[in-house]
């Protein structure tokens, strides 16, 4: 009797024993399934305030006191709210995503660490990190749901998925919406039936009812917000039909410089607003390039001769009014010239999904080169960068970050053309990637 009374006794402790466990195990399950469920959506700029330093020029972002940084806009938890200040992360590893192709548009693959050579402000610097499009990219879709680009709000779910079906399983995806306010709708995840609950969410057509689009705002807290600490191959996908409300851009090139270095501010609401040199700056700073859809038509002028031309030089001009080109069309264009990427025209090429294939295309076919500049972060301001192929592969030029392609002005004599090259100097290796970054005055 008292050795199965012992027996009940222990029969009964394992039981009580694996109770919670169970409860416990169906709690985690639980939670697991929460993970999957879409966040509420959220304004990007909310806590935010914008601040110029009168001495250097830059914009500073200030975190309200009473906001704290939101985990899901990086996946890391919640800092405790402190005194407000500018906290970014000063990396001095700069990251050069590039393409090599030959001359009828076929990306080249296979090529390594000893095949290219990269130059900062016309000095080559060591190679320390490369890596042949294996490390997972960050893509941002940044979608201008205002009333005048409101028609395409279907082609624009329905792209997602081409999107998604192109990009490798561990590309990270997120969804931002633009009108008055940046809505973060979906923060970056591997997770495709999260991209398809964003894409059917009400927060895409609710933002319709606004009479703004901030365009280049919602790209700068995309920028700023989404990206800071990621690293390899990074992109915003923006689909807009480029009528930014918020910065007061106009024909007057003016309209998209800072106020000067140690300038007296008479205006500090006027000194302290965003403008599209600031959003230059961070896409350059962060290594961002920009791919942009037109949902309006190419301009006549507007060729792919006609950006290489000019991708050297600023693209709103007088000569450029001239020829008739909407200067929001050309904000667009020089955004691309400025981070890098492309710009594509919705209406010429046929649907949504194909211009996102063709974006995966090229992210797929990157490589990323990253190297410590030889000079430092001390001094601030714009750097130039150039990459070229060792030996037969040299390239004399690196092709329009604009376009991507050959273009009149970029070629030299035959005589003077190095191996691996046709006559008359068309390279037939093209080797794209952004012409600058950029280097903070402060942290």
């Amino acid at each position: 009797m008292r050795h199965d009374a012992y027996l009940r006794l222990v029969l009964a402790a394992l039981l009580s024993s694996l109770v919670p466990a169970g409860v416990a195990q169906e709690k985690s399950s639980h939670k697991s399934q929460e993970k999957l469920k879409l966040p509420r959506p959220q304004r990007l700029d909310r806590g935010l305030e914008f601040h110029r330093d009168s001495a250097t020029g830059e914009l500073r972002v200030i975190r309200s006191r009473n906001e704290v940084t939101n985990p899901s806009l990086k996946g890391t938890p919640a800092a405790p709210a402190g005194p407000p200040a500018n906290i970014r992360a000063r990396v001095s590893l700069v990251e050069v995503s590039c393409r090599v192709l030959s001359a009828d548009g076929t990306p080249l693959r296979g090529l390594g660490r000893e095949d290219f050579r990269v130059f900062e402000d016309g000095i080559e610097q060591p190679i320390a990190h490369f890596d042949a499009s294996s490390d997972p990219a960050s893509v941002a879709l940044v979608l201008d749901a205002s009333p005048s680009v409101f028609r395409e709000l279907a082609g624009m779910k329905a792209a997602a998925r081409t999107l998604a079906k192109y990009l490798s399983p561990r590309d990270e995806i997120a969804v931002v919406t633009i009108a008055a306010q940046a809505q973060l709708v979906l923060p970056f995840t591997r997770d495709r039936a999260l991209l398809e609950s964003a894409m059917a969410s009400p927060a895409l057509a609710q933002v319709a009812d606004s009479t703004q689009s901030n365009i280049y705002q919602a790209v700068y807290l995309t920028a700023r917000e989404l990206f800071q600490d990621r690293a390899g191959r990074k992109a915003i996908v923006l689909l807009t039909d480029g009528q930014d409300s918020g910065l007061g851009l106009s024909w007057d090139p003016a309209s998209a410089t800072l106020p000067p270095a140690g300038a007296r501010q008479n205006s500090g609401a006027k000194a302290d607003r965003l403008t599209f040199e600031d959003l230059a700056r961070e896409l350059a700073a962060a290594g961002v390039e920009v791919y942009a859809i037109s949902t309006q038509p190419r301009p006549r002028a507007m060729t792919q001769a006609w950006l290489a031309t000019h991708r050297d030089e600023m693209l709103v001009t007088p000569a450029a009014r001239e020829l008739g080109i909407p200067h929001y069309t050309l904000y667009l264009a020089e955004l691309v010239r400025r981070a890098g990427g492309q710009i594509f025209f919705f209406r010429e090429i046929g649907t949504l999904g194909d211009i996102y294939r063709q974006i995966t295309e090229t992210l797929i076919a990157q490589y990323t080169l990253g190297y410590y500049p030889a000079a430092g972060l001390a001094k601030p301001g714009w750097r130039s960068l150039r990459v070229e192929l060792r030996g037969d592969y040299s390239a004399p030029y690196a092709a329009s970050a604009v376009t991507g392609r050959d273009e009149p002005g970029a070629t030299r004599d035959a005589a003077d053309a190095p191996r691996g090259q046709s006559e008359g100097g068309v390279a037939n290796i093209r080797i794209i990637h952004r012409i600058a970054y950029y280097v903070p005055a402060a942290p």
